[in-house]
């Protein structure tokens, strides 16, 4: 009586009574929640090494004959079916690379009781096999994408493969998946400037984006001042979308929902670290080496293989896990800190982390955190083609480079540019004393600025030769760099002590080779809509871009000079527009 009164009281506990008739007692837990929803993991492989994932240097796998066949899949999903469970989710590792995938989701699908067959991918096979996993039964898709940055997105998974991963997440729209779940792992330092763009790949595609709260797992190096809070990331887009609208959603969803008006898709936030949602908890989990774990956040597993091939029987087996789900802890195994768990690296749990495209004329075009430019390509059946900053020919003229407008930049106009505006003749950044001091910008409006800055690396000819065939031995000097230069715009107010902390909605780092000088050329822009101008924040991802590309090859030559740092435009604000004729 005194559990029931309890239930009543809450909200979880009321969506528990609510459903409580009839389910089975072995899959209820203590506390009432009913456990209807099981992941399965179908391998500990992958082909990506994502840094929150999988420790770089990969992890020790389960030899083939410790794994679940197929058919032990099978037996058990339809023994959990039978109980009660209603939805299954295929996860890794990747599921998509083990061969019998398809099959075993043909069998799922035989399985009656079952409502939802769904998985989680990193898209890099979708493309290929979405057409016969539509038809084997699958009906919900997960698409795990940290980043809108190509080059980014090489350094998060330690591989190359993003434009398979967009490919496929069109694919998924193309066959009626509706909406199509895009799973995004918010870290700090990382990609949290590009929630906003996010929040603009829903515009004309039905989408659910998913803002996932970093989450710690051996091996990811996990630590408080890399997760950004749902609430930081939700007041950042209300910035850009005031308008924005929260959903409905279902008392045992992982997820808060929200929706710009108009927008044909909508995002999520799943807030595992600053608001658990344990309460209303109605999933279980088998790995990949056939072990049940009642929580994603504890290390403690019951072996459901050992059982099943030592002959047990099936209500045996229903005794077992009816037994671990009856120990579930209350909320994240039991842990006060969970930061200080020891758990097995996700890519071993089978849980990926649940984790500014326009489409018009046939051109998908974007303008994102890199430099990427999607043009169509009539030879390819996606109708992109990307000017990657890993190759290194990037045809970039940085003196013909306007500011950011829209979704294009526009070549500069010389006779409409405007000419270098009355400068004041005072100093902004000192008091009447002489002192520094930070300039007050509260009572000014906010408004659109932009600002674009370049700079040059002379390497020499030896050096320029590595870099353009990339043997530099530390690795991509321009990728790398690429990221650098985004990461010092992102930091500018830490390393220039009177700046202003600005929130920028987009920030374009691009290098490209010239033969002629034997030299690296920078082009970094930077955009925000706000009350002070983001000239230094171009000017810092243009230096640290080169003291990057500097430091890469040093070890070819010392004999490097990095010259040209220089502002090149910006617009507005109250002094007026600036271009560098």
């Amino acid at each position: 009586m005194k559990m029931l009164k309890e239930l009543q009281s809450s909200g979880s506990g009321r969506f528990v009574l609510e459903r409580a008739a009839p389910f089975s007692a072995f899959l209820m837990d203590s506390f009432g929640r009913q456990h209807n929803y099981l992941r399965i993991s179908l391998t500990e492989k992958c082909n990506l090494r994502c840094q929150y994932c999988m420790p770089e240097e990969g992890v020790q796998l389960t030899p083939k004959s410790e794994l679940l066949t197929s058919q032990e899949i099978i037996t058990l999903a339809r023994l959990f079916v039978k109980e009660g469970v209603e939805k299954i989710r295929l996860t890794g590792g990747e599921p998509l690379i083990r061969p019998d995938v398809v099959d075993i989701v043909g069998q799922l699908y035989k399985l009656e009781g079952l409502k939802t067959i769904a998985v989680t991918t990193n898209g890099i096979n979708l493309t290929r096999l979405l057409p016969r996993l539509k038809e084997a039964g699958l009906n919900a898709i997960n698409i795990s994408l940290d980043t809108l940055v190509p080059a980014k997105f090489e350094f998060i998974v330690r591989r190359k493969g993003f434009h398979k991963v967009i490919e496929g997440i069109h694919k998924a729209t193309e066959l009626g998946y509706h909406p199509v779940k895009v799973n995004c792992v918010v870290m700090r330092g990382f990609n949290e400037d590009e929630v906003l763009d996010f929040v603009d790949f829903t515009k004309d595609l039905p989408l659910d984006v998913r803002f996932i709260e970093y989450m710690p797992f051996d091996g990811n190096k996990w630590n408080f001042k890399k997760m950004v809070s749902y609430k930081e990331m939700l007041d950042t887009i209300k910035q850009r979308w005031p308008e924005l609208e929260k959903l409905p959603c279902e008392t045992s969803s992982t997820a808060k929902s929200y929706k710009v008006p108009r927008f044909q898709g909508q995002i999520s936030f799943i807030t595992s670290m600053s608001e658990h949602f344990c309460g209303s908890c109605n999933r279980l989990r088998i790995t990949a080496d056939g072990n049940l774990k009642v929580c994603l956040f504890g290390n403690s597993e019951v072996s459901l293989r050992d059982h099943l091939r030592s002959g047990a029987s099936e209500e045996e087996l229903i005794q077992i896990i009816g037994k671990a789900v009856g120990r579930k802890k209350k909320q994240h195994a039991g842990m006060f800190n969970i930061s200080q768990m020891k758990n097995r690296p996700m890519v071993l749990i089978g849980s990926h982390p649940e984790k500014q495209w326009h489409v018009a004329r046939g051109i998908l075009q974007t303008q994102l955190q890199g430099y990427c430019v999607f043009q169509k390509d009539p030879s390819s059946a996606f109708d992109t083609k990307c000017l990657d900053a890993s190759v290194g020919q990037v045809p970039v003229d940085c003196q013909s480079k306007k500011a950011y407008s829209g979704s294009e930049f526009h070549t500069r106009d010389t006779a409409s540019c405007t000419k270098l505006p009355h400068a004041s003749d005072n100093l902004t950044h000192t008091d009447e004393e002489g002192r520094a001091t930070m300039v007050d910008v509260g009572g000014k409006p906010d408004s659109r600025r932009s600002a674009v800055a370049g700079a040059v690396v002379l390497l020499g000819e030896k050096a320029f030769r590595m870099v353009r065939q990339n043997q530099v031995k530390k690795g991509d000097v321009l990728a790398v760099a690429q990221i650098a230069g985004i990461q010092g715009a992102k930091l500018t107010s830490q390393l220039i002590p009177l700046c202003h902390n600005i929130p920028l909605y987009h920030v374009e780092v691009s290098l490209s080779l010239d033969e002629a000088r034997h030299a690296v050329v920078i082009c970094s822009s930077c955009h925000t809509w706000g009350r002070t101008g983001v000239e230094m924040e171009a000017l810092t991802a243009a230096s640290l871009a080169a003291l990057t590309v500097y430091d890469m090859c040093k070890s070819v030559t010392q004999d490097i000079i990095i010259q040209e740092l220089k502002l090149l435009s910006k617009t507005g604000g109250q002094r007026g527009d600036f271009s560098r004729v």
